[in-house]
């Protein structure tokens, strides 16, 4: 089976004004078919855990995209397969979950 393409952005950036959010357009509530916020202490494998998602989805044939955490690029702050709509976010502080899914 030939893998999905693969896409790495930040949806979000910290500047000299504040921070600026992108998360408002990737996938909203209404076309979502599963929204799912995960949460847990620092460490414990939340962006192991999407990452492994993504890869595994990737390696069946569906796109995948990684939200990169602005404050630290080795963290994901989210995957989405546009395809079947569906995001795995990162509900923990101080990722604002309500904002996601608007």
């Amino acid at each position: 089976m030939k893998k999905g393409n693969v896409r790495h952005m930040f949806a979000g950036g910290n500047t000299s004004q504040g921070f600026f959010s992108y998360y408002d357009y990737i996938l909203s509530q209404e076309e979502a078919t599963r929204i799912i916020c995960i949460k847990g202490g620092p460490g414990v494998g939340k962006s192991t855990f999407m990452k492994k998602i993504g890869e595994e989805m990737n390696s069946r044939g569906y796109d995948v995209e990684y939200m990169h955490c602005s404050s630290d690029n080795n963290s994901l702050d989210g995957v989405v397969i546009p395809e079947i709509k569906v995001a795995l976010l990162d509900g923990t502080a101080p990722h604002d979950t309500v904002s996601y899914a608007q």
